[in-house]
């Protein structure tokens, strides 16, 4: 059984700013939608990726509770209108396909699949995460929990994981804490950087552990006494950039193992999605 957990908001990004030519529909922008559709229908006819289980989840709008730790945090800031504006139009194209579609706005996606991928593996479920995104290195599990990179048709399972950080799922909250993730709006501490931040966790495993004072580490690491000062007038600041980099996994999905099965789209809905974004897919599988 293989459950297809898919970031959406990345996916409609993504179609939004490929070098595709441009599709308008009533005087309306509907060309990251129509890529959403053909991506999630090339994936379910992926041979290669054996889709029996599938969700999607969208950031709608780009604002969680991380915003009111840190305002320097990620937020629709800088979408462009005409992508923005298809936030709620793409899920609507995702519930026509016969897609499980989990909306955030609370919460991120990306707590969504964290969730998701911790409960269903309990359940057995060999789980692919459809995102690039390192936060989601946290989650991964031997080969029970994997990363899949579309763009680059790459997997990455936890080993993969370990071998390109060079920590493991438990340390990448504290790396991107100490490094920082641009795309988050993280920024990170000044001075670490991702071989010398490594380093530590490989060692120490958590911001916590690592000491005050550079003749404690019993690690070599360019520049220690000037990090470790850095980090010990800055660890608070270091403990709540982990903070917004932990994904929550207990986000309220309703949905059970078995309402993620794919049975096919509902044909009524479907050829309405089509008609509205002037699309003729190829081949699709219905429900009914």
């Amino acid at each position: 059984m293989r459950v297809h957990l898919v970031d959406g908001t990345f996916e409609l990004f993504r179609a939004h700013f490929a070098p595709r030519p441009g599709k308008v529909v009533g005087g309306v922008d509907v060309k990251a939608t129509a890529g959403v559709v053909g991506s999630m229908l090339a994936l379910l006819e992926d041979a290669a990726e054996e889709v029996t289980h599938l969700a999607v989840a969208f950031d709608n709008p780009i604002v969680s509770f991380r915003n009111e730790l840190f305002d320097g945090y990620k937020t629709d800031a800088g979408v462009p209108p005409s992508l923005r504006a298809q936030f709620d139009l793409v899920e609507v194209a995702a519930r026509a396909l016969g897609i499980v579609v989990w909306s955030m706005d609370r919460w991120e996606a990306d707590d969504a699949l964290a969730t998701a991928a911790t409960r269903f593996a309990e359940q057995g479920a060999h789980v692919r995460i459809l995102t690039p995104d390192k936060d989601l290195g946290q989650v991964l599990r031997g080969d029970r929990i994997v990363q899949v990179d579309r763009i680059r048709r790459k997997v990455v399972d936890e080993a993969a994981m370990r071998a390109r950080r060079g920590v493991g799922p438990q340390s990448i909250p504290d790396l991107l804490a100490l490094t920082g993730d641009a795309s988050d709006g993280i920024p990170g501490i000044p001075g670490f950087g991702e071989k010398s931040s490594a380093t530590l966790l490989a060692r120490y495993e958590t911001i916590e552990a690592i000491p005050d004072d550079a003749s404690a580490w019993d690690v070599k690491v360019a520049g220690a006494p000037r990090l470790a000062a850095t980090l010990a007038a800055r660890r608070e600041d270091a403990l709540l950039y982990k903070r917004l980099a932990t994904l929550a996994r207990d986000v309220p999905l309703a949905e059970s193992l078995a309402d993620l099965e794919y049975r096919g789209a509902p044909r009524g809905p479907f050829e309405e999605l089509c008609a509205r974004l002037e699309i003729k897919p190829r081949a699709v599988r219905f429900r009914d």
